[in-house]
């Protein structure tokens, strides 16, 4: 069994539990894999919209990470296999800063994830999983929600054509991340008409999708971040989905083949 979505102390925004805590935690629950995937580094000239700039470390933080992951991986590589990994954000605009920062850090890395955080607006960007506040003013900037997730949604097919280089990740982090808050926000988004032709660009340019269960510890969520009517859409078109967890907390590392 594999998780193939863990962070570390090293990300801004999570607890500072050691490598050990989360790999004794995989260990006990019965995993034989697991993968770190720490937030890459933003873009040098990219402005962090979260309120406290903490979306992801330092270049100088994030190579700290390579070097412990790659000593831990060495220390418990009789135990459990481990790969070093990144959860790389698309920011629509940046991909040329983006490819540049996997060009010189992919060749370090195992299997990574790419993923959205952040939409590109007029008044910059704003990202969609930080607060409720933040995610009404989106949906009244892009006039209402069902704008905003197409554009979610839109953001995505580009970040699947996008050219990031031979370093760019091949499966694809929280695919429902827009549906964080849908306990308060309610849609319906099975009038996107852009899922099936999103899904099967997904299927035909080989990504791999990951089975992200964190929504199920969001209050405001309660699903995985592939459900319904998508998962549907990802089970016909035989699309590999892998586990993860999404841990920044090491007591998140439990047994979720039930869900799985």
């Amino acid at each position: 069994m594999k998780d193939g979505h863990i962070h570390t102390h090293y990300c801004p925004h999570g607890t500072k539990d050691p490598f050990e805590k989360y790999i004794k935690n995989a260990i006990n629950n019965g995993y034989t894999e697991i993968s770190f995937t720490e937030h890459f580094p933003l873009p040098k000239n990219f402005i962090d919209p979260s309120p406290k700039k903490d979306s992801a470390p330092t270049e100088k933080e994030f190579e700290k990470y390579l070097n412990e992951a790659k000593n831990i991986k060495e220390k418990y590589k009789n135990k459990i296999k481990i790969n070093i990994g990144a959860e790389v954000d698309y920011i629509e605009g940046f991909e040329k800063e983006i490819k540049e920062n996997l060009n010189k850090y992919g060749k370090f890395l195992d299997d990574s994830i790419i993923s959205i955080h952040m939409l590109k607006t007029s008044y910059g960007y704003s990202c969609i999983d930080y607060s409720i506040e933040e995610f009404e003013k989106l949906i009244e900037y892009f006039n209402g929600i069902d704008n905003l997730y197409k554009k979610y949604y839109e953001t995505i097919n580009d970040m699947i054509f996008s050219d990031l280089g031979e370093y760019k990740p091949k499966r694809i982090g929280h695919l429902n991340l827009i549906r964080k808050y849908c306990k308060i926000f309610t849609y319906d988004y099975k009038e996107q008409k852009i899922l099936k032709v999103l899904v099967k660009n997904i299927k035909e340019n080989g990504f791999e999708l990951d089975y992200n269960v964190s929504g199920l510890r969001k209050a405001n969520c309660g699903e995985i971040y592939i459900s319904g009517y998508l998962k549907e859409l990802v089970e016909k078109n035989k699309i590999k989905m892998v586990l993860g967890s999404d841990s920044h907390d090491s007591s998140t590392i439990y047994d979720y083949r039930k869900y799985f």
